[in-house]
C-alpha cells in the first residue's frame, strides 16, 4: 500500500461545499443532462405571474390537503391544469424559442388547457349521468387535452416519453393488425379519446392522482426544509462524521447524497448540485475521475431508495399496492442499508487501496457543534417519521410536517423562514412538481392502452412463456424490460409501465406483490447508472471530466448492491418484512447478508487487509454469494470461506518491529 497522500484542500472548498454556493458549472450540467431543469429564466412582471400561479397552485394543494382533497377528477384536473400553464409559460418549445419571454404561441396553449380544466370541471356533474355517452364536444376537447399532454411532456421531460406514449396508442388503433398473442380487436380512436379523457383509466388515472396528493406535498415538503438551512446542516454533518476518514470526500458524498436524496427526488438534480462540489474534492485527493463520477452517482441514486421519503414513485407503488406508505417506507429500510454499505464498504477499500488520507481535521466541522447549531432542523424529519408510523396518511403527514418545519425554523433565528421564504418555498415546490406531475400525466396513455388492450396480460404471459416458468430467467427477463425503459424515461414513468406490464407476471408465479413491485422499482432506479443510457453517470461524467461509460461502468460496479438485494427479496422476502419468519431467521438474514455484501466489496475491490491473490478474490467472492443466497447450508459454507481469506490474510501481513527493536 502506498503512503498515505496528504490532500491539499483549499478552505474555501470545503465552505462552498457545505453552503452549496451555486455555480455556472453546476447549471450547465444541469441543463444538459435534465430535461426537467431547462426551463426559461424571467424577470420583471414576467416572473411575478409565474411565481403567483405557482405560489397559487401550492396554496391550493395545501388547502386540500389539510380540508380534505376532491373528487377524483376535479383534483386532478385543476392539479393537471396548473402544471400545463406552468409548462407552457416556463419551457420553450425549442432550442429557437426565446429563453426569457414568452411566445404567442405559449399563451395561447396556457390558455387552452385552462378551457380544458374549466370545461371538465363544469361537465363532471353531467357525466356521472352520461351512461358512457358522450357528446361530439366532450370527444373534441379530449383530443385538445391529448395534444397538449403530449406536448407539455416534449417540454419538460423529452420527446422519449411522448414517443412512446404515441406507440401505445398506435397499438391500440392497429391492434386488428398485429398477428399472434398480441393482436386485439382493435378500438375506434373515439374511443381512445373517451377512455383516456373521461375517466380514471388513463390520463387522469392513479398515477396523476398520486402526483396531485402525495407526491405534490412531499415535493412541497422538501422545498420548505431547503429554506430551513437542510441541505446545509447535513453537508456540515456529513463532513463532520466522514470527511477525516480515509478518502474522506467519497464518503462525504455517500452521506450527504443520501440525507439530501430523502428530499429530493431525481438523481441528475442531487449529482448536478451535490456533484459539483464533492467531486472535485475527491479528484484533489488522488481518486480517479471516473471513480469518484462514479461515487457521486450512485450516492445520488440511492436517495431514490432511502426511507423516510423516497421517490415518487415509491407513493405509485402504494397506490398500486392499495397498502399505506409506512409499510413501503419499512420495507424499503434494509435493502437501502445494504445499497449504501456496499457502496461505502468499496469507497473505503479503495481509499486503503490508494493510500488516500481523508481531509485535514482542523478544516471540518464538529459533528457536536453542527448539531447544537442547526440540530433542531432534525425536528420535521422525525415528525414525518413519527406521523407515518402513528397511521397518518402521506397527504396529511406531509401537510401537519409543512407546519412543523416553518414552527422549528423559528427556533433560531438564522434558520427561520421568514415571509418571503415561504413564499419561495411555495413556488420552488411548484416548479419542482412539474416535470413529475408531467410524467404521471404523459404515462396515462401507457397505462390506459394497457387497461383498455389487456397488454399488460398478455405480456406478463409471454414472459412466462418465455422464461419457462423459471424463476430466475424470468427476474431477469423483468430486470432488463426496466433497465432498457429507463434508458429514456424518468424513474417514476419507468416504474408505472414496468410494474403496469412486468411486475403481474411476478406475482403470478409466486411472487408477493410488494415485492414484485420493489423488484421492479429497484431497476427502474438503477437505470441511473447502467450505460448505455445512465443519466446519473453522464451527469457525473460532466463534472469529473471523465469518459460517461467509464463513470457509467463503474457506477454498475458500485451500485452492485442494488442489483443483487431485489433478487435477494424474491427468495428471501423477509428482507423486506415480508411473508413469515422468525425474528432468529429474520436477524440471522440480515447478518448474512450483511457480511455478504462487505466481502463481495472485497472481492471486486481486489482488497482485503491487503491485495488479493485470484485465489483469495475467488474465495471471497464464491463466499460473499453463500452468504447472499439465503439457506444454512450456503451461509455456512460462506462464513468459513470469508472467514479463511480474513485470517490467511491476517497472519500474513509482516507485524510491524517492536518499539525500540532497531536499537538492539
Amino acid at each position: 500500500m502506498e503512503q498515505d497522500k496528504k490532500p491539499t484542500i483549499d478552505k474555501k472548498q470545503i465552505d462552498a461545499f457545505i453552503n452549496e454556493e451555486p455555480s455556472a458549472t453546476t447549471d450547465e450540467v444541469l441543463r444538459k443532462y435534465e430535461a426537467e431543469a431547462r426551463f426559461r429564466k424571467f424577470t420583471g412582471l414576467l416572473a411575478k405571474i409565474v411565481a403567483v400561479i405557482a405560489i397559487a397552485m401550492s396554496l391550493f394543494h395545501l388547502y386540500t390537503a389539510g380540508l380534505g382533497v376532491l373528487e377524483a377528477i376535479k383534483q386532478r384536473s385543476i392539479h393537471l391544469t396548473f402544471v400545463l400553464v406552468l409548462v407552457f409559460l416556463l419551457y420553450p418549445a425549442s432550442k429557437r424559442s426565446p429563453k426569457n419571454k414568452v411566445t404567442p404561441l405559449d399563451v395561447m396553449l396556457a390558455a387552452l388547457a385552462i378551457f380544458v380544466g374549466v370545461y371538465l370541471i363544469t361537465i363532471y356533474d353531467d357525466l356521472a349521468n352520461a351512461g358512457g355517452v358522450y357528446t361530439r364536444m366532450d370527444i373534441w376537447v379530449g383530443v385538445l387535452l391529448c395534444l397538449l399532454v403530449l406536448e407539455a411532456a416534449r417540454r419538460a421531460t423529452g420527446k422519449e416519453l411522448p414517443i412512446m406514449a404515441l406507440i401505445f396508442v398506435a397499438y391500440a388503433l392497429f391492434g386488428d393488425w398485429i398477428p399472434g398473442q398480441f393482436g386485439h380487436r382493435g378500438y375506434s380512436l373515439e374511443r381512445i379519446i373517451e377512455h383516456m379523457f373521461l375517466t380514471t383509466e388513463g390520463i387522469y388515472g392513479v398515477a396523476l392522482g398520486v402526483s396531485s396528493t402525495y407526491i405534490f406535498l412531499f415535493i412541497l415538503f422538501g422545498a420548505f426544509l431547503s429554506e430551513t438551512g437542510m441541505a446545509k446542516f447535513f453537508n456540515s454533518l456529513a463532513m463532520a462524521v466522514a470527511g477525516g476518514s480515509p478518502g474522506g470526500p467519497a464518503k462525504v458524498a455517500i452521506f450527504a447524497s443520501g440525507l439530501l436524496g430523502t428530499i429530493n427526488g431525481s438523481a441528475v438534480a442531487n449529482v448536478a448540485t451535490t456533484g459539483a462540489f464533492t467531486i472535485p474534492l475527491m479528484k484533489s485527493i488522488g481518486y480517479r475521475p471516473q471513480f469518484a463520477g462514479a461515487v457521486e452517482a450512485v450516492a445520488s441514486t440511492g436517495g431514490q431508495i432511502m426511507p423516510p421519503v423516497m421517490g415518487a414513485a415509491a407513493f405509485v407503488m402504494a397506490e398500486f399496492l392499495g397498502m399505506s406508505y409506512t409499510q413501503i417506507m419499512i420495507a424499503a429500510i434494509f435493502p437501502a442499508f445494504l445499497y449504501y454499505l456496499a457502496c461505502w464498504a468499496m469507497i473505503h477499500l479503495e481509499a486503503v487501496k490508494l493510500g488516500l488520507a481523508g481531509l485535514p481535521r482542523d478544516q471540518l466541522p464538529k459533528a457536536g457543534e453542527v448539531m447544537r447549531k442547526s440540530g433542531h432542523l432534525t425536528i420535521p424529519v422525525i415528525a414525518i417519521v413519527a406521523l407515518l408510523l402513528y397511521g397518518f396518511t402521506p397527504l396529511y403527514a406531509a401537510f401537519f410536517t409543512i407546519l412543523i418545519t416553518v414552527a422549528a425554523s423559528y427556533i433560531k433565528k438564522d434558520t427561520a423562514i421568514g415571509g418571503a421564504g415561504i413564499l419561495k418555498a411555495l413556488e420552488g415546490g411548484a416548479r419542482s412538481a412539474v416535470g413529475v406531475a408531467m410524467a404521471c400525466a404523459v404515462v396515462g396513455f401507457v397505462v390506459g392502452v394497457c387497461s383498455l388492450t389487456s397488454l399488460g396480460l398478455t405480456f406478463g404471459a409471454n414472459i412466462l412463456d418465455l422464461s419457462g416458468n423459471n424463476m430466475m430467467l424470468m427476474l431477469v427477463l423483468t430486470a432488463i424490460t426496466a433497465l432498457i425503459l429507463g434508458m429514456g424515461l424518468p424513474t417514476t414513468a419507468c416504474y408505472i409501465v414496468a410494474a403496469t406490464i412486468a411486475a403481474p407476471a411476478l406475482i403470478k408465479i409466486g411472487v408477493l406483490p410488494l415485492v414484485a413491485h420493489f423488484f421492479v422499482f429497484y431497476f427502474a432506479c438503477l437505470s441511473n447508472l447502467t450505460p448505455p443510457v445512465c443519466l446519473a453517470a453522464f451527469t457525473a461524467a460532466g463534472i469529473a471530466g471523465a469518459s460517461p461509460y467509464k463513470v457509467g461502468w463503474t457506477s454498475t460496479r458500485l451500485g452492485v448492491a442494488g442489483f443483487l438485494v431485489p433478487v435477494l427479496a424474491v427468495y428471501s422476502p423477509m428482507l423486506l418484512f415480508q411473508g413469515s419468519y422468525s425474528t432468529a431467521s429474520l436477524i440471522e438474514a440480515i447478518i448474512t447478508a450483511t457480511v455478504g455484501i462487505i466481502a463481495l466489496s472485497a472481492a471486486l475491490e481486489n482488497w482485503l487487509l491487503r491485495e488479493c491473490s485470484r485465489i483469495e478474490r475467488l474465495v471471497l467472492f464464491c463466499g460473499s454469494m453463500g452468504l447472499i443466497i439465503p439457506g444454512f447450508w450456503t451461509d455456512l459454507f460462506g462464513l468459513g470461506a470469508v472467514a479463511a481469506v480474513y485470517v490467511w490474510q491476517r497472519r500474513s501481513i509482516p507485524k510491524p518491529p517492536a518499539v525500540g527493536a532497531a536499537g538492539n
